[in-house]
């Protein structure tokens, strides 16, 4: 059995009331419940949140929230594994057993079914404990400069500043989409980050970060550019 697990607190800082607010015509939150159904790997779609509010929606959009996380899991501390840890935790005391898990984002609107049956396969037919998303940078970080005390610039990598850029390693990073794990590792707090795990790389066009009225503003528009091609529904 697989469950998605939807982490959603109600304490957002710098959005308020993030996780449920209209994105392009519904709760931001909507998407990530509508592509974890689509994909038809989930028995259950669980949000996981301290706000009752939040728990509505869900309901609403057709996810279950079936309890409220503890606020020692709800402040800005609290890790996603912590969270996925206390979901799994509540399904094996009500005897929901579950195989494999998939942490969904609740702020991910470009996120797609396809992508989540992609990354089941490749971590059933892996052995591995984790999948998660990631894209690539779109800019060498080997080249990456910092603010000093004075107001002026220097670069955190001296060494790479006279190297052309298709002469630099390519880094990636998190897509902040989702996280298939084994329940096993989840419980057991195995390390995502580590040889534990593989990536599967999605289009830089796919992937958003939204965490400043800024980034929810140039979101709604990639969205909008996208949904014009049909590339997101």
């Amino acid at each position: 059995m697989s469950i998605a697990i939807i982490p959603a607190r109600g304490g957002s800082k710098r959005i308020p009331r993030k996780n449920i607010r209209p994105f392009a015509g519904r709760p931001i939150i909507g998407y990530s419940i509508a592509a974890a159904k689509q994909s038809e790997l989930f028995e259950h779609v669980i949000v996981s949140t301290d706000d009752a509010e939040i728990a509505r929606v869900a309901k609403e959009l057709g996810a279950e929230a079936p309890f409220l996380r503890p606020a020692a899991l709800a402040d800005d501390f609290t890790g996603t594994n912590a969270v996925v840890r206390h979901a799994l935790e509540w399904a094996r005391d009500e005897q929901v057993l579950t195989k494999y898990a998939c942490c969904i984002y609740a702020t991910a609107p470009l996120i797609r079914s396809d992508c989540l049956r992609e990354g089941y396969q490749k971590l059933v037919s892996s052995g591995k404990s984790y999948v998660f998303s990631m894209t690539r940078f779109s800019y060498p970080i080997q080249r990456a400069i910092r603010r000093v005390a004075d107001g002026t610039v220097e670069p955190f990598f001296q060494q790479y500043i006279p190297a052309r850029s298709q002469d630099l390693e390519e880094a990636y990073h998190d897509a902040a989409q989702f996280y298939w794990g084994t329940s096993e590792a989840f419980l057991n707090d195995i390390p995502m980050l580590s040889s534990a795990s593989l990536p599967m790389i999605l289009p830089r066009k796919f992937v958003l970060d939204i965490d400043t009225p800024e980034d929810w503003e140039q979101a709604e528009l990639m969205f909008a550019a996208l949904k014009s091609t049909g590339a997101v529904a």
